[in-house]
């Protein structure tokens, strides 16, 4: 009786009682099988960014020179392919050493798209920043140039391509001379307040309905500027932006 007692309450805390073996220490489960298809994508649920179809070899671009993770990366090109549906221009927002810049060029010329993907960055580092909101700073993210992002993408393509072009300098600007009224796609990984907020400030009037706007860095904790420009300039706009496990934000143009 008291034995069952006591285990009832442990169990309540969420922890159990096994007799322990005198011959050595417990031996580890096997993981469970289901018999499932793409079973080994599992870990615990299903996730394709371990390596899933197409996406492996999209990846394969991004991964030597990004710093953007593979589920970051696979929702990313998700909702590329899903705004492929949707006329208008692409854009990226900090592109640093071009990785998935490499990725969604590639998959503009898989699909065989009628879009242009347009890069802006300083391809240089990171500019002066605010450090009462930011953690980063002026210079972080150096390691790069445009003739090396320029030569990693042109090489995912095969060839030199008028679908992607190139924008140096500083947001906001390189907005400043970039005339365009209808955007389906766009990716802002700037990391802080100020440049952040300016793309929010450019992209969102432009989003085509149903389009995409997604922040990469809205949930890391180094980037908190990134998440209160984009809290700050939604607050009292139509879209919430939702929230993803990954640290990434996504805004859907409302209808």
């Amino acid at each position: 009786m008291l034995k069952n007692f006591i285990r009832s309450a442990i169990h309540l805390t969420g922890f159990d009682i096994h007799r322990r073996s005198r011959e050595g220490p417990p031996v580890a489960e096997e993981p469970k099988s289901y018999g499932i298809p793409d079973e080994e994508f599992y870990e615990p649920v299903f996730s394709p960014w371990k390596g899933y179809g197409d996406f492996a070899n999209y990846y394969a671009l991004a991964e030597p020179s990004s710093l953007v993770s593979p589920d970051r990366c696979y929702i990313l090109l998700t909702l590329a392919k899903q705004a492929s549906r949707i006329s208008g221009t692409w854009m990226e927002c900090g592109v640093y050493r071009g990785g998935t810049a490499a990725m969604l060029s590639k998959l503009i010329q898989d699909l065989d798209l009628d879009c242009t993907l347009h890069l802006f960055d300083t391809f240089e580092g990171m500019p002066e920043t605010n450090p009462e909101l930011d953690l980063h700073q002026a210079g972080d993210f150096e390691g790069t140039s445009l003739e090396d992002v320029k030569n990693r993408i042109y090489s995912a393509w095969g060839k030199n391509d008028e679908r992607v072009q190139f924008h140096q300098g500083f947001i906001p600007d390189t907005f400043k001379d970039f005339s365009v009224d209808r955007i389906a796609f766009a990716h802002v990984d700037v990391d802080i307040y100020k440049s952040v907020l300016d793309s929010c400030e450019f992209i969102y009037p432009r989003l085509a309905r149903g389009a995409f706007l997604i922040f990469d860095d809205y949930g890391f904790p180094t980037c908190p500027g990134a998440r209160k420009a984009v809290d700050q300039f939604f607050h009292e706009k139509q879209e919430f932006p939702l929230v993803l496990p990954t640290g990434q934000a996504l805004v859907v143009k409302a209808p």
